[in-house]
């Protein structure tokens, strides 16, 4: 473990670094000409040579000006798409038969989720047959108004319990009863929650299933008064979950709320993203970028430049062949892979994408190195 000591000289090297790095024009002529003699003596660098570049796989990529769109920031969590979320309930008495989806399982549009026994429904398609029946025989009849009407208030008590006109119709043509009443997906998507099982009686309204299509998930974030001025219905909206570090999620914000939080100065606006493969989950809690129709310049490199070191953000920087310093930086907005760098380095200035590894290893290397020099 290194020295707490050699630690807080190395922060504060880097501090002091990011303090200076807008007043350094140039460096000096000998860095220039010896770079890897003139890092090798600061605290925050350090010296490869040229086969432990290439065996580190070590690649570097220039930060650069570019223009991004204005945003604005905001937090949020993941909820069920409310138009895609549908609770199931048992539509007549009777008892559980089987249960065919159970929660966690994924299903399609119309499929067999549970059948119930239920007399209920049994007596309902007998008076539809009979109904039925008596209706062809007195067609022309001075009663056939009445028959037919007595047939048509029939097949409407079978409609409410999830039949359709052509299974009435193949009921009637058939003259074939149906043992038990089909509970069936009304779209595709996850069963998220099961309340019976085979066996279970169930009165009219017993809940059986939660269903969700999680295709599509809404964030509902809060979007502080101060920002509100900036940000419409319709613009683009890039969300970032903990799980996923580094990865863009881009949705749309379809809707700002039309009441303010009085404690908390915000807004809650909803925005809804695809979730086609279900990596992002219900209840996850999300940072959004909200697009504001403007552009502007920023510096951005690689995202995957970006470092951590005790606890601070950091770039190894890249002074000169095998030569490399660990570089304090502020961040800014992420976009499309590449991060912001608000203060610390300079267009133009080389930083390792790839490779950091093995940098921060010889950089704990040189931090115990000291240690023991100071003991």
């Amino acid at each position: 473990m290194p020295h707490p000591r050699t630690l807080s000289i190395l922060i504060s090297v880097l501090i002091l670094s990011l303090a200076g790095v807008s007043c350094r024009n140039s460096p000096p002529a000998e860095s220039e000409e010896h770079p890897a003699e003139g890092n090798a003596a600061e605290p925050n660098s350090i010296l490869l040579s040229e086969e432990a570049v290439r065996t580190g796989g070590i690649a570097v990529a220039a930060a650069r000006v570019v223009e991004m769109d204005r945003c604005i920031a905001a937090v949020g969590e993941l909820e069920f798409n409310s138009r895609r979320l549908a609770h199931l309930t048992a539509r007549a008495s009777g008892r559980i038969e089987t249960i065919a989806a159970f929660r966690g399982d994924r299903v399609v549009e119309g499929q067999v989720l549970a059948e119930i026994y239920s007399r209920e429904y049994l007596a309902l398609q007998s008076e539809v047959i009979q109904a039925a029946e008596r209706d062809a025989r007195l067609q022309g009849t001075p009663d056939a108004r009445a028959v037919r009407a007595f047939l048509e208030a029939a097949r409407e008590k079978l409609l409410p319990l999830g039949l359709t006109d052509a299974e009435v119709d193949a009921l009637i043509l058939t003259k074939s009863v149906r043992s038990f009443l089909a509970v069936r997906a009304p779209f595709g998507g996850r069963i998220i929650e099961q309340t019976v099982v085979a066996g279970d009686g169930v009165d009219p309204g017993a809940s059986l299933f939660r269903l969700a299509d999680l295709s599509t998930l809404w964030a509902s974030v809060r979007i502080y008064e101060k920002d509100l001025a900036a940000v419409r219905p319709d613009v683009d909206v890039i969300l970032r979950a903990q799980a996923f570090p580094g990865e863009d999620f881009r949705g749309r914000l379809v809707l700002i709320g039309a009441v303010m939080d009085e404690k908390t100065r915000t807004v809650e606006a909803r925005v809804e993203v695809r979730n086609p493969t279900e990596r992002l989950k219900p209840g996850m809690y999300v940072e959004a970028s909200v697009a504001c129709g403007e552009k502007r310049r920023a510096l951005v490199i690689p995202e995957s430049a970006l470092q951590e070191f005790q606890s601070l953000s950091v770039v190894f920087l890249q002074t000169g062949p095998g030569a490399y310093e660990l570089r304090l930086v502020e961040t800014g907005e992420p976009s499309g892979g590449r991060i912001e760098i608000v203060r610390g380095l300079t267009e133009g200035d080389e930083v390792v994408t790839s490779g950091s590894f093995l940098l921060k290893s010889e950089m704990l290397k040189k931090t115990m190195g000291d240690e023991h020099e100071h003991d």
